[in-house]
C-alpha cells in the first residue's frame, strides 16, 4: 500500500506564490509517474502537471511558465512552486502516484489553495 501526504497549500493573493509538497510512503516501486491534480467547486478534476522518475515533466496548459514541478527521488516527494498565482487557480490540490508496475494509481488527501484578496 501507497500513502500520499500533501502539505503547502493556503490563502494566497493573486500575483503571490506557493510551494506544495507531497511525501509519499509504503511500497513505492521504482517505476512510476507521481503529478498533481486540481478540483476547483464544481469542476471535474483535471491535470496539472506530472513528473517522471527520470524526470520528464508535462503541464496543463494554463499552468505553463507559471508552475513548477519537481520531485526528490532519494526522498519520493513531490512539489509544485506555483508562482503569479490567479483566481481561478483555487482548487483542492491533489497529489497522485502512478505505480507502472502494478498498474495502480494512489491519491492524497488533497491541500487546499486559494487565491483572493
Amino acid at each position: 500500500q501507497v500513502q500520499l501526504v500533501e502539505s503547502g497549500g493556503g490563502l494566497v493573493q493573486p500575483g503571490g506564490s506557493l510551494r506544495l509538497s507531497c511525501a509519499a510512503s509504503g511500497n513505492i516501486f521504482s517505476s512510476n509517474v507521481m503529478g498533481w491534480y486540481r478540483q476547483a467547486p464544481g469542476k471535474e478534476r483535471e491535470l496539472v502537471a506530472t513528473i517522471t522518475r527520470g524526470g520528464s515533466t508535462d503541464y496543463a496548459d494554463s499552468v505553463k511558465g507559471r508552475f513548477t514541478i519537481s520531485r526528490d527521488g532519494t526522498e519520493n516527494m513531490v512539489f509544485l512552486q506555483m508562482n503569479s498565482l490567479k483566481p481561478e487557480d483555487t482548487a483542492v490540490y491533489y497529489c497522485k502516484l502512478e505505480d507502472r508496475v502494478l498498474w495502480k494509481d494512489y491519491w492524497g488527501k488533497g491541500t487546499l489553495v486559494t487565491v483572493s484578496s
